[in-house]
């Protein structure tokens, strides 16, 4: 890996051991206000898949109780609710200053075979036809140049996960467009051959661009100073094995906002077609304009 931002999550999700059951994880700022939630969902997963001695993860269904505190480890307690013949389940919770910033339940399993089935990949250019986030983004701050130095900072940081947007959008100048959106991305770097750690990275980078789907009828962004925004829940199912860092396809779309909530839903495929992750997140999207 030669990515120093993949460097950093994959120590990230190298968890530390305090007891039976408990772990501890750092936190890194990504340029928001707290902790980003993708970092809290794979360091909670692999918290539970540290107490597993067979089977993978097949779903996880997580809640965002408080902002994180990017200045302080988070300690994750890891509940064994049950282990069975062909299943377990894991109830983690993430804890800052002894407060609960998230809980999520996993659930693992042995393989199995069975029926197999799937409905067909979206048609996309390839990612090596599109242009890059970091292409997008300098290209977006040179467009507006009175963007704050700290945001632009922010944005110029170097991810761990380098994305590709079939239909980009500027955040600066969102404009009113259907709520769904393609999104290429992968890994910034080889990572190294362990199946669970693929899962949990793929876990972090499936935070990123939800919230954005739900915004695009609006003609908002992240971005937009009259709106708070935040992800409130978020789930996850594991289909069929993957590598993180190879390409892979987000096909998300937004059937439904109201009540400053808004329902995005997701589709992971490698790039021969293969359906590997299903997710959805419901997010706020609360109007502060009055």
């Amino acid at each position: 890996m030669t990515n120093k931002a993949l460097n950093d999550l994959v120590t990230l999700l190298d968890l530390e051991p305090l007891e039976v059951n408990i772990f501890r994880g750092g936190s890194r700022d990504l340029g928001g206000k707290s902790v980003f939630g993708g970092q809290v969902i794979g360091q909670a997963l692999m918290a539970g898949a540290r107490t597993i001695e067979e089977g993978v993860p097949h779903s996880l269904h997580a809640y965002f109780l408080r902002p994180g505190d990017m200045t302080l480890p988070i300690v994750y307690d890891v509940d064994r609710v049950r282990d069975g013949r062909s299943f377990a389940a894991r109830r983690v919770q993430a804890i800052q200053s002894g407060k609960p910033i998230l809980s999520m339940i996993a659930s693992f399993h042995r393989h199995e075979t069975g029926p197999d089935h799937q409905k067909a990949m979206p048609e996309v250019p390839a990612p090596e036809s599109l242009e890059d986030q970091d292409t997008l983004r300098s290209r977006w701050l040179a467009a507006h140049p009175d963007v704050p130095e700290p945001l632009q900072r922010a944005l110029l940081r170097q991810l761990a996960i380098e994305f590709r947007p079939v239909a980009p959008m500027d955040p600066f100048a969102a404009e009113p467009r259907p709520a769904e959106q393609h999104i290429w991305f992968r890994a910034g770097g080889q990572l190294p051959d362990d199946p669970m750690l693929h899962r949990c990275v793929l876990a972090y980078a499936s935070d990123f661009n939800l919230l954005s789907t739900a915004l695009l009828p609006h003609g908002k962004s992240y971005l937009s100073p009259d709106l708070v925004v935040a992800s409130i829940d978020h789930a996850l199912w594991f289909h069929r094995d993957f590598r993180a860092d190879e390409w892979l396809l987000y096909a998300m779309d937004s059937p439904t906002a109201q009540g400053s909530r808004g329902l995005s839903r997701g589709e992971i495929w490698t790039r021969d077609g293969l359906l590997v992750a299903s997710v959805v997140q419901e997010s706020l999207m609360r109007d502060i304009s009055d």
